[in-house]
């Protein structure tokens, strides 16, 4: 039996508001082959009017000039059969068809015009602007390249009137602003879309398509933040739309400009179906424009060989995908080319592959998976035209002042001794080796033999000193390698050598200070696995004294300066385990001082970053911040990414506490960043991503907050961060998504959060966030949901003794029950009297008189809201009596009086605090009242409410003598 027309006008309401794509599509057919079997003509014009509209918003587009031709023909043949909406449709179509064909490369130029022609002769015949026809010409001479053209075309459509087949001014206002960046008018531009990007004015696929355009003008202007937050809330928007690839492959480009090459690559894998979708090729042209200019870009950065998801569902190299690309690129442009007769998408195309990057990095705050194949920076004193005698000479320099480059340095001469075959003397070996030891990538046990093979050179070279600093370094090695007795008793030997070999005048100050601090550092490991840390801890200062007692007197020799202060930052430590916070700041001050004035400001960096901790502690956030910022600044390009990322975050804690939320923000961005380059995004990056989320949302940003939170989410585990972030987290990404308007994705994680809260021992946060889940629900019109999420969140605040928060909950499902479907108005009494109840058994508790004015406000609202709720369920507000035959909606009426005048006694007794609910509850009974006939008590409140207020004009109070107003006047009209 086939479905009845009402049947099947609802099957295509629903249908349209399912989410675009080829599933929409195939119902919309299946649905249309049934609406020609029911022989209404009515309904075959609204079935051929859905089918252009999911074509159209579908990557399917090419399918809609059929149903259209079908339906102008029905028009020609039968006008009269066609109601007011389905001509409006018919006439607001054509824009599509019409200008729509010059994505379609396999028809016609010629009838390109034709049915341009055609619709300027349409729209005249009826009346309509030119306004349409002129947008819709432009877009035709744009394609063309016909400059001349699209200006008049511009300048026609700007001077037309607007009409109801003009397209909506967020649209519109996207075509203006395109035409102006096309021009290179890009502040223009953005000028233009300003009143979009701001939310003025918006639609089903704006702002959407806007921040996509917005993106590279942005960035050429070098507003390279808004393009950021451009990025972050345009693509949240476009990635479910099928039909919006375009804007897609903006963002795409975008990333490809940006350094940001992995994100890029994670928006091309999400829609594989865009490598092949062949329903509008003008968008498929676009996206492989950027799919060459992304894979391109990988490859010149030695990324060729990474693995990428394409077209035909297999992998691809980047360099394969990178031709692969281009090519379909230029076939598909010179297809358009061959039927314009120029050579105008050709060279566009060519241009937007071949762009060169606007910045060498954007951070974005959201995550992206690195390319496997990371090419590393060439070690410092790689030269290919540098000998190996001028990189030894180089390598000496950078040991000799310390430098962080000078391992690197170091592994240079080793490969081109190497390389050309070069024997070194003794010490030049020894130099080699101990630098390689050095090397963090180096395993502990193999830097330990490395050490003591450098010792042994050392002495065939003559260098004593030199050979029992490396023996120390070697002892350290095998703390290092958790061998913690053994490394104590190994550094034994070099350290009284090198005092020894002081004395004789055969060891340099700096030499012997090596040694001292090999053991010192040593020791220091030692407290975390003492018995007796406190005796540890003596030992360390005592160790750390002895060596400021050598080295003191000879600060002015290179080196030396460096072990005072290092010396100088354990002495803060010290003070710090042992309960002195203030004189840990004092002394890591001073180390970092020290650092400085030796001429070594990278080895500062870890005295500023305890200064900065300490003094967080402390609560002198001036000094913390001004700490962590000197630590930035010193560790410059020393630093390797991780530590970057590290001390971002320090910074991040100090401003946050601060409560400067804008400047967390930013450094929270790098510490992302920094924490993704050194491949710790799940750690470090996942953390500073979870905190960037919360500060955005705490600006206001509450969509570039969603798409942080979103990023990170799938990153967090209950192991590696607690469950507490991963609920802070989905509590912060709940209220982004009500405030974007998406309470049923509010809720889902609301009650995410809420399960893992449930276990928690403090059950405030849990029940908080099932009331908002309960909330979120209510709003999406989940009712059976939205009831059990409040049923639970009252459970929870009784068990919590908060009254208020359970009267609230027993209110709202009062509510929730009248809905439809729902338990009905007997069962919405019963909750509002429970609600009544839980006050009226909580005042005589109540602590003090501020807690009963509290719960006499809270009942007074039960007994408002139950007022509301017999007089809604009741019918209309009208006059009952009319249609009262029983007298029942009279009895209601009088029922809901009665409690608007307890709300009001309710309210006076609660005090001043409640005088607006007293005031809305006055005038409730009066609404009633002049409904029941009552005018005289009816005009008494309302003229209460107004002498109450007096000449108040603005806020809550204007409002309330506004609503007095309007009783009166409906008191007047009878």
């Amino acid at each position: 039996m086939s479905p009845d027309t009402t049947t099947l006008r609802q099957a295509l309401r629903d249908n349209f508001e399912e989410p675009e794509g080829p599933g929409r599509n195939a119902r919309a057919e299946r649905l249309f082959a049934e609406i020609e079997q029911a022989a209404d003509t009515d309904l075959l014009i609204d079935g051929l009017n859905h089918l252009m509209q999911v074509y159209n918003y579908s990557s399917e587009p090419d399918k809609m000039f059929v149903p259209f031709a079908r339906l102008l023909r029905m028009w020609d043949q039968r006008p009269e059969d066609f109601g007011g909406r389905q001509i409006h449709s018919l006439f607001w179509m054509f824009k599509w068809v019409s200008s729509g064909m010059v994505d379609q490369p396999h028809i016609p130029l010629a009838s390109i015009e034709k049915w341009q022609a055609e619709m300027e002769h349409r729209y005249r015949l009826a009346g309509h602007s030119e306004r349409a026809v002129r947008q819709g010409e432009l877009r035709i001479a744009r394609h063309l390249g016909d400059r001349e053209r699209a200006a008049r075309a511009y300048k026609a459509w700007q001077a037309a009137d607007r009409d109801d087949k003009s397209d909506c001014r967020a649209c519109e206002l996207r075509a203006q602003g395109s035409w102006l960046a096309h021009q290179g008018a890009e502040e223009d531009a953005l000028e233009a879309w300003r009143p979009v990007l701001d939310g003025e004015f918006s639609c089903a696929h704006e702002p959407h398509a806007v921040l996509s355009a917005s993106l590279l003008p942005l960035l050429r202007l070098g507003r390279a933040e808004e393009a950021r937050a451009h990025h972050l809330r345009g693509y949240r928007l476009v990635r479910p739309k099928e039909s919006m690839r375009a804007a897609v492959a903006q963002h795409v480009e975008f990333c490809a400009l940006t350094g940001n090459e992995a994100r890029g690559l994670e928006i091309l894998a999400e829609r594989p179906a865009y490598f092949t979708d062949s329903g509008e090729p003008s968008s498929l042209l676009g996206f492989l424009a950027v799919t060459a200019l992304l894979t391109d870009r990988l490859t010149l950065l030695g990324h060729g060989e990474q693995r990428l998801p394409g077209p035909g569902g297999r992998t691809w190299s980047a360099r394969e995908l990178a031709g692969h690309a281009r090519e379909e690129a230029l076939a598909l442009a010179g297809r358009f080319d061959e039927r314009n007769g120029n050579s105008h998408t050709t060279e566009t195309i060519r241009e937007r592959m071949d762009r060169a990057p606007l910045l060498e990095r954007l951070p974005l705050g959201v995550r992206s998976a690195r390319p496997a194949t990371v090419p590393r920076p060439a070690p410092v004193g790689q030269a290919p035209a540098a000998g190996p005698d001028a990189l030894l000479a180089k390598a000496r320099q950078l040991s000799e002042s310390q430098h962080p480059d000078a391992v690197a340095a170091w592994a240079a001469v080793a490969r081109a001794v190497g390389d050309a075959d070069v024997d070194l003397d003794g010490q030049a070996r020894a130099e080699v080796e101990e630098h390689r030891a050095m090397d963090p990538g180096v395993p502990h046990a193999e830097a330990v033999e490395l050490f003591l093979s450098a010792a042994g050179h050392y002495e065939t070279a003559g260098i004593p000193g030199k050979a029992a600093a490396a023996r120390a370094r070697a002892a350290y090695a095998i703390c290092l390698d958790e061998r913690f007795d053994e490394a104590l008793a190994a550094v034994a030997e070099p350290y009284e050598r090198a005092l020894a070999l002081h004395t004789e005048g055969t060891a340099t100050a700096r030499q012997t200070c090596h040694a001292l601090l090999c053991r010192i550092r040593i020791l220091k490991d030692l407290i975390h696995q003492a018995e007796d840390a406190g005796a540890a801890v003596g030992a360390l200062e005592e160790a750390v004294r002895e060596l400021l007692a050598f080295a003191e007197p000879h600060g002015t020799e290179g080196g030396v300066g460096v072990a005072v202060a290092e010396a100088r930052s354990v002495l803060g430590d010290i003070a710090a385990f042992r309960g002195s916070p203030e004189r840990a700041a004092e002394l890591y001050s001073r180390a970092a001082d020290e650092y400085i004035a030796a001429g070594r400001p990278w080895y500062a960096i870890e005295p500023e970053s305890q200064l900065a901790r300490v003094s967080r502690h402390l609560g002198d956030l001036e000094t913390a911040e001004r700490a962590s910022r000197a630590a930035l600044e010193h560790a410059g390009h020393f630093a390797e990414p991780g530590g970057l990322a590290v001390l971002h975050l320090e910074l991040v804690q100090t401003l946050a506490e601060a409560g400067r939320p804008a400047d967390a923000a930013e450094h929270a961005l790098e510490a992302a960043h920094w924490a993704d380059e050194a491949g710790d995004g799940t750690g470090n990056g996942a953390f500073a991503r979870h905190r960037l989320g919360g500060f955005l949302l705490e600006l206001g940003r509450v969509d570039e907050s969603a798409a942080v939170l979103e990023s990170v989410l799938p990153d967090l585990s209950v192991d590696v961060h607690g469950d507490g972030m991963i609920v802070q987290t989905l509590w912060w990404l709940g209220d982004c998504l009500i405030s974007l308007g998406e309470p049923r994705a509010a809720a889902e994680h609301w009650l995410k959060a809420a399960d893992i809260a449930r276990g928690w021992p403090e059950q405030r946060d849990h029940a908080m966030l099932a009331n908002l889940a309960g909330q979120a629900l209510y709003r999406a019109e989940l009712n059976s949901e939205a009831e059990l999420a409040y049923q639970r969140a009252g459970e929870l605040w009784r068990g919590l003794g908060d009254v208020h928060a359970l009267v609230r909950t027993l209110r709202v499902r009062a509510w929730i029950a009248v809905r439809e479907g729902q338990s009905g108005p007997d069962a919405a009494r019963s909750l509002m009297a429970a609600a009544a109840r839980e006050c009226e058994q909580a005042l005589p508790s109540a602590p003090d008189a501020e807690a009963r004015d509290r719960l006499r406000g809270e009942l007074a609202d039960t007994h408002r809201q139950t007022a509301e709720l017999i007089a809604d369920t009741t019918g209309s507000p009208g006059s009952p009596g009319d249609e009262d035959t029983d007298g029942a909606a009279r009895a209601a009426y009088e029922e809901a009086v009665s409690y608007a005048e307890k709300a009001v006694v309710a309210f006076t007794e609660a005090g001043d605090a409640f005088t607006d609910l007293r005031a809305k509850s006055e005038l409730l009974a009066a609404w009633l009242e002049a409904d029941l006939g009552r005018a005289d008590a009816s005009e008494g409140r309302a003229r209460a409410v107004l002498t109450r207020y007096g000449s108040a004009t603005q806020g809550a109070a204007g409002e309330l003598k506004e609503e007095a107003e309007r009783v009166l006047k409906y008191l007047e009209r009878g």
